[in-house]
């Protein structure tokens, strides 16, 4: 008779290294939402699991009893970096890159592209994806080394990196499209309405716009800062960003 459990923990094993992990709970409520594709998933309790379904997201609730196997504490902290509250994991399929890089390249487009260009922090990147597909915008570009697909990108995105697009491109690569970079001494964004085609460019967290960046930008734009105040978290100046661009759109 086949054996529920390792027959979970062979199928995670032999797709964990070309698929995505899904770090708890709401990382895989919101993957089901936007249509990823969920091959494995595993609990280390798996009636307190549904329970949680049924009060946050009973939208999910069936598709979750139907992918769960529940696996003993130590199986399952075998098969994540670090155990997450909820104690809930799955493997996604990664969406198609030749997909992704359509829907950026698409035109018109309704809602703005974001890039960060050379981040360094992971968490920070995983912040401002699950900021910007709260907002809807088309993607979200990373430059540099920094891999936007990283299971802790993902796991402070909260799997929300399948309700927009995410790609790793060059500077040369970047969407057509208007590109307005942030940077102290741009203009100020109040006063500029952004349109909905905008590339919103955003430097790393420590040195800012790259050279390569920065002469490719057409408009540059600072946020409202008290002056002493030296920056604002990348996050925080991509949620001002985005709340400016909306506003205008529907205000307009």
């Amino acid at each position: 008779m086949s054996d529920p459990t390792a027959d979970t923990v062979s199928a995670w094993r032999r797709l964990a290294g070309a698929c995505v992990l899904l770090d708890g709970f709401h990382a895989l409520k919101h993957a089901l939402r936007f249509g990823a594709e969920v091959p494995v998933a595993v609990t280390t309790d798996r009636r307190a699991a549904l329970t949680l379904a049924g009060e946050l997201a009973p939208d999910v609730r069936e598709r979750l009893a139907g992918l769960l196997t529940e696996v003993p504490e130590p199986t399952y902290q075998s098969l994540v970096p670090r155990p997450h509250p909820t104690a809930v994991a799955a493997l996604a399929v990664r969406p198609s890159r030749a997909a992704g890089l359509e829907k950026l390249a698409h035109a018109p487009r309704t809602a703005p592209v974001v890039v960060l260009d050379n981040p360094r922090n992971l968490g920070n990147a995983g912040a401002v994806i699950r900021l910007a597909a709260g907002f809807g915008v088309t993607g979200v570009v990373t430059t540099g080394t920094l891999d936007p697909w990283h299971p802790t990108v993902v796991r402070g995105g909260a799997g929300l990196h399948f309700a927009t697009v995410v790609e790793r491109l060059a500077a040369d690569e970047l969407p057509a499209g208007p590109l307005f970079a942030l940077d102290p001494e741009g203009d100020d964004i109040r006063g500029v309405k952004l349109p909905d085609d905008a590339v919103l460019a955003f430097g790393s967290e420590r040195s800012g716009l790259s050279a390569e960046l920065r002469a490719r930008t057409d408009h540059l734009l600072s946020l409202p800062m008290r002056p002493q105040v030296s920056s604002y978290n990348l996050a925080t100046s991509v949620a001002m960003t985005l709340y400016h661009w909306s506003a205008t759109a529907y205000g307009s």
